[in-house]
């Protein structure tokens, strides 16, 4: 069958390019190892070279893969996928098989400036709690992120910082349970400074979460703006028609 852009063959052989990517990916190659060339994969599977170009395109577009101009295709460290789940970071490390672990960077009594005070739903100048903190996973720099909490719902937080999950002491020292959230995710870049605490490159392309946190009480506890790293984090939402 010819092996032409318009065939119904062609989307038949990308499909089993990209398979056998992914089985290859599975099964034989590390994290930063270099895919066979094009021309290998053409002799191998005997396709031509624009349906190895369409399946690894793809896989570069999914984050599977990644290209080195004159260098070749490499296989990039697995992301780390968030669904549409209400969870902290420690579940969601440990649901991976990774350790979670947390740098404490500031813990400070603050007051609301106007927009945490709207966020949180009290007025400018009500104290809180503003803790600092970069996310590791495995010991890899994952997430660089600001908290603020109304400090009249955690007295003596500041007594001992919290290192692991905000969301298990928020439970376990003020019996505060976590219902929902609301939270907005954008496109950004990182500074200097924060690429310099995330391990990447300046300039390097992330996710900027802003998400407000509920207790079962209706009340808003928590703030949060979170910077993921975008090469090593995703998320994923479940979409249904009304």
């Amino acid at each position: 069958m010819a092996d032409t852009e318009a065939g119904g063959g062609t989307v038949a052989k990308y499909a089993a390019v990209r398979a056998h990517l992914l089985e290859l990916i599975r099964d034989r190659l590390e994290p930063h190892q270099r895919l066979p060339t094009e021309r290998q994969l053409c002799a191998d599977l005997g396709v031509s070279r624009l349906t190895v170009r369409r399946a690894v395109e793809q896989l570069v577009g999914e984050g599977v893969v990644y290209r080195i101009q004159g260098s070749g295709t490499y296989v990039a460290e697995p992301a780390i996928r968030k669904r549409e789940l209400l969870s902290s970071f420690s579940d969601d490390m440990r649901t991976r098989g990774l350790a979670p672990g947390a740098k404490l960077l500031r813990a400070e009594q603050t007051v609301a400036g106007a927009r945490e005070g709207w966020r949180l739903g009290v007025s400018p100048g009500e104290p809180l709690v503003h803790l600092v903190r970069l996310r590791l996973a495995n010991s890899v720099p994952m997430c660089l992120e600001d908290v603020w909490l109304v400090a009249g719902l955690v007295p003596d937080l500041l007594d001992s910082p919290v290192e692991g999950s905000l969301y298990e002491t928020l439970l376990s020292r003020y019996r505060i349970a976590l219902d929902r959230a609301e939270q907005e995710v954008r496109a950004t870049i990182v500074d200097r400074e924060q690429a310099a605490l995330l391990e990447v490159p300046a300039l390097t392309p992330a996710l900027l979460v802003e998400r407000v946190t509920y207790d079962v009480r209706g009340r808003a506890v928590e703030f949060a703006r979170s910077l993921y790293r975008g090469d090593r984090y995703s998320l994923e939402q479940t979409l249904r028609r009304q």
